[in-house]
Formats: structure tokens, sequence, C-alpha cells
């Protein structure tokens, strides 16, 4: 269980870095380019990846060119979705994108609608609604909700992609480098186009904190893969215990450590996704 509780923890803190990246002034479209370079090379040299597997097959090209897109843009989302709603909003719709995959996987992808996976489904449609809801204002707040919402759709678009990708005969460490390189690009262009422009000089300061996310992010990625090579036999509770401990921890460190006020409502949002987490980690 060290391994999964590593995982969590580093999932965690690409949040609190999330958080601090705005206070401390960082440009982030500079620390998660900085953040794929960083990453690329570790999956490179802890998981031995080359992303030639990946690029080989013609069927992976489309998928993986969207992941290319939608890494960097998640982050950028999250970054505006831990500003606006905070931590603990942020962490249960990632955490809830679960419900994205399973909707399209027998939508899309020839699964059956099963009982459980509709109860897990209807329970974390249910817990998003309850933990976005705004106690001081009795609805979503109107101009917070779109963040957390594009982070619950965007990790289900993410999920996606590499189912189609394993379906191809992709490996999962080759997938992911040949993603983390084309989202690599992709930042830069933008981050380079930014400061030639005069919005957002290039600065030490950003990089330096790029490396950090891209350490977290990346430890939290090999820790998960690890957790799940200890407990080869046991994928459903790696992959519950991973994500409910992320709403968890995510849970106290945005209550308790930033100060994030949530309501009656929010709380039972929260124990409803811990719930929905359980149900569809047995769908699956």
């Amino acid at each position: 269980m060290l391994y999964i509780l590593l995982a969590v923890a580093f999932s965690v803190a690409v949040s609190i870095l999330l958080k601090l990246a705005r206070r401390a002034g960082i440009d982030i479209v500079q620390a998660v380019g900085t953040n794929y370079i960083v990453a690329s090379a570790m999956a490179w040299w802890f998981l031995h990846a080359t992303p030639q597997a990946a690029l080989d097959a013609r069927a992976t090209w489309t998928p993986l060119i969207v992941l290319g897109v939608l890494l960097p843009s998640i982050f950028v989302v999250m970054a505006r979705s831990v500003r606006t709603v905070g931590i603990v909003r942020t962490d249960v719709a990632q955490r809830l994108s679960l419900f994205v995959s399973l909707v399209a996987a027998f939508a899309f992808l020839g699964d059956t609608l099963t009982p459980l996976k509709g109860a897990g489904i209807g329970i974390a449609l249910v817990a998003v609604l309850c933990v976005l809801w705004r106690k001081e204002r009795g609805r979503v707040e109107a101009g917070s909700w779109w963040a957390p919402l594009l982070v619950f759709a965007g990790f289900g678009a993410i999920d996606i992609c590499f189912k189609l990708i394993a379906q191809a005969g992709a490996s999962f460490p080759s997938a992911l480098l040949a993603a983390f390189l084309i989202a690599m690009v992709l930042c830069w262009l933008v981050a380079i186009g930014r400061a030639v422009a005069g919005h957002a000089a290039l600065s030490l300061r950003n990089l330096s904190f790029g490396v950090v996310l891209g350490a977290c992010n990346f430890a939290n990625i090999l820790f998960y893969i690890k957790g799940h090579q200890a407990l080869a036999n046991e994928p459903s509770l790696v992959f519950a215990s991973t994500n409910a401990g992320v709403v968890v921890l995510g849970t106290l460190v945005g209550a308790f450590g930033f100060r994030e006020k949530l309501s009656a409502l929010n709380w039972l949002g929260i124990a409803l996704a811990i719930v929905a987490i359980g149900v569809m980690t047995q769908a699956r």
C-alpha cells in the first residue's frame, strides 16, 4: 500500500502546486511546458519508454494528437479550477471523470450498460452537483462551475484516448511518452510565441517551478503503476483506493490547509464521490 499512498500524495501535491502558482506569480504555460520535459525524461529513464511503438500503429495517431492537446490544456484548466473553486472540488471532479469513460465505454466502445454501471454513473452525477453547489449563493456559482466541469470532462476524455491507444496495441509507457513529447512541443510553441509577443518573458523562476511540477506529476504516475505491479491480482483495489485516497486527502488539505469553505451538501457530495468511485470500480 506504500506505493498507493505515495501516488495519492503526489497527485494532491500537483493540485497544491497549481494552487500556489498564481500566488508565486508563475506563468503556467512555461511551467507546464517544463513539466513535460521533466516527465518525458523520467518516463524514458524509469519506464524505459520509447514513443516508437505508439507511433508505428496508425490507429494511435489520432488519439495521440488529441492527448498531446488535452494534457497541457487540462493543466491550465486545473490551475484555473483550483484558483476559483479550490483543491477539494477540483480533485473530486478529476476523480469522478470515471463517469465520462464509463459512459463512453458503452456508448462508443461496444460495452454494455449494467445496473451496477448505471448506479455508479447516477451516484457520480449527484456527487458532482453536490460538490459544486456553493452555499453562499444556494446554487452552482456562475463563472466558477465551468473549470471543474472541464476538469471532469477532460480527464474522462484522456482516459478514453488511452483506452483507444491500448486497443490499437500500443503499450502504456510508449503512449505516455509519445503524448508527453507532443504536449511538450505544443506548450513550448505557445510559450515562445507569448514571450516574443511580450506577454510573458521566459523566466528561470517559471522553469524551476515546472521542474518541481513535472517531478510530482510523473511520481504520481510512477507510483500508481508500481502499485498495480505490486498488487497485480487486485487492480480494483489499487484503482479504488487511489481515487478515494485523492478525494480524502485533497479534501483535508483544501478544507484545513487552505480554509476552503464547504457546506453540508458539499461534504455529502464528497462522501457520495467515494461511494461512486467504489461502485464504478466494481463496474469496470
